[in-house]
């Protein structure tokens, strides 16, 4: 039995690394929404709709650095089949590796970046399939209500300081709370950034907020974050 830490704080450029790849944050997505069950790396193909033969790599790049680890194996057809788990329940990349003389700071955003493409990609394989529907009206009466938003303000430093940690205490009560056992339940992606630009700092094509009202878009809603 694979000892499963709560959490898993990132702070080493191996682990940067294979977090880099939105191929690689799938499989560790899939692994944890499985609640421990052990997935092949057949069963993890199919339910990310990628070529069994593509994953191998990831998957012994993730065991590696332990984000994933081998909970069994078992004989097929005279080969060795391994059953993954993932070694984490989530992950928090150290803040420590995004400042400025940090050495790995390139390699932290470079994770930040393939999180964006695997939840941009999902949605986009989500639209396609017709499973979100824009339409739907708030109140969940026709099913799922979905909802995006680009935001950019001015904020003085403790308005900015006390959003960080609203954001923050919505999705630690939503870990909190665990996963839904409701027969109508419904599998949820939120992706949170964050981050603010001091005025004297923005220069050209940068945004550090601004003197009109800023501008929403209805549509499905996004989260992931890091800090």
């Amino acid at each position: 039995m694979v000892d499963k830490a709560k959490e898993r704080q990132v702070n080493d450029v191996a682990t940067l690394k294979a977090l880099a790849d939105p191929v690689r944050l799938a499989i560790i997505s899939a692994l944890m929404r499985t609640e421990g069950e052990p997935q092949t790396v057949k069963e993890l193909a199919a339910a990310l709709g990628e070529p069994q033969t593509k994953l191998y790599r990831h998957v012994k790049q993730l065991e590696a650095v332990g984000l994933i680890a081998v909970a069994g194996t078992r004989l097929v057809s005279g080969i060795v089949e391994s059953r993954y788990v993932a070694a984490q329940g989530s992950l928090r990349l150290s803040r420590e590796m995004f400042s400025v003389g940090s050495g790995v700071r390139t390699e932290a955003v470079d994770a930040v970046l393939a999180a964006i493409d695997l939840v941009r990609d999902g949605f986009r394989i989500q639209v396609r399939d017709g499973r979100i529907d824009f339409s739907a009206p708030e109140d969940g009466s026709a099913g799922p209500p979905a909802f995006v938003a680009h935001f950019s303000v001015r904020l003085d430093p403790e308005r900015m300081v006390r959003l960080r940690r609203e954001l923050g205490a919505i999705f630690e009560e939503l870990s909190a709370e665990g996963r839904s056992t409701a027969p109508d339940a419904v599998d949820v992606t939120a992706f949170a950034l964050l981050y603010g630009v001091p005025v004297a700092d923005a220069g050209p094509g940068r945004t550090a907020g601004t003197d009109s009202d800023s501008d929403s878009d209805v549509g499905p809603a996004a989260g992931v974050g890091a800090g």
